[in-house]
């Protein structure tokens, strides 16, 4: 595996190569990451995965701050599967060239980016400077952050030319979704998230008539999980998969869910 730190260097690298699979990360590397990355190599001739913590996309500086980073452990797990390419930027690099600024319309100030301003802005600036970098015309992304996957679909896919190949999400045998994230957590913590996406995974596949019934309801189970689990949801939502519009149950639908943990934040879909 070739590290590569400089855009000119990356550029240098893999101009001769037009078969090339991109894997944006931020670190952390998990079973999650390592399925992507699989994904990638079985159907690209190189792979690139990058590793670059984004300052833009978080909404408090003490969040960015103990966002959990080991780039020597992820160096380690990125060799044990051959990945060609790590491309780690610095931030300087990534931002030192002028590039468009995203506006999110009112329509999609919804789940994550109602609760969290600037986020998407901040995370589409990035992937737009990345995808101009790396120019790979596959990129590889997790179903976990199901509206961040929607939104780089719409708003980068067309400009790149690119594929948006969306991998399932990959969870941990007590059913919670993997993510950097769920390092903040202590074991009381991990027992409640397990609890609690256990019962939301239960909830979405039961009968479309009983969904309508919860979903009318939503409201009072949404004060009952609070209650139940002491934690803070921002929204527990049944959505449309394609549009991310409220669901009438007659299409492929998701349970979207975001709270608040001891300070950590979590999301989901089913």
């Amino acid at each position: 595996m070739k590290i590569i730190t400089s855009i000119f260097e990356l550029n240098k690298e893999i101009k001769d190569y037009k078969n090339i699979g991109f894997v944006p990360t931020m670190g952390g590397i998990h079973l999650g990451h390592i399925s992507l990355i699989k994904a990638s190599q079985k159907r690209k001739s190189k792979t690139i995965v990058s590793i670059f913590v984004n300052p833009t996309q978080f909404n408090k500086a003490n969040d960015f701050k103990k966002y959990p980073r080991n780039i020597k452990k992820d160096i380690i797990s990125l060799k044990k599967l051959n990945v060609d390419y790590l491309f780690v930027p610095k931030t300087k690099d990534i931002f030192k060239f002028r590039a468009k600024k995203f506006v999110l319309k009112k329509k999609d100030k919804i789940l994550c980016a109602k609760f969290r301003k600037g986020h998407f802005e901040g995370v589409l600036n990035v992937m737009n400077r990345l995808m101009s970098i790396v120019k790979s015309k596959d990129l590889f992304m997790g179903e976990k952050d199901y509206q961040q996957l929607y939104l780089i679909r719409k708003f980068l896919s067309k400009k790149f030319n690119v594929r948006i190949n969306s991998c399932p999400t990959i969870r941990a045998k007590n059913k919670i979704a993997l993510s950097t994230r769920n390092k903040l957590l202590n074991k009381k913590s991990i027992k409640k998230a397990s609890d609690i996406a256990k019962l939301l995974n239960k909830t979405k596949f039961k009968s479309n008539l009983h969904l309508l019934k919860i979903n009318l309801n939503l409201p009072d189970f949404k004060q009952k999980l609070e209650k139940k689990f002491e934690i803070k949801i921002d929204y527990l939502e049944f959505r449309d998969e394609k549009s991310l519009k409220p669901t009438n149950f007659k299409n492929k639908f998701r349970l979207f869910v975001a709270y608040n943990i001891d300070n950590v934040r979590l999301i989901d879909n089913f």
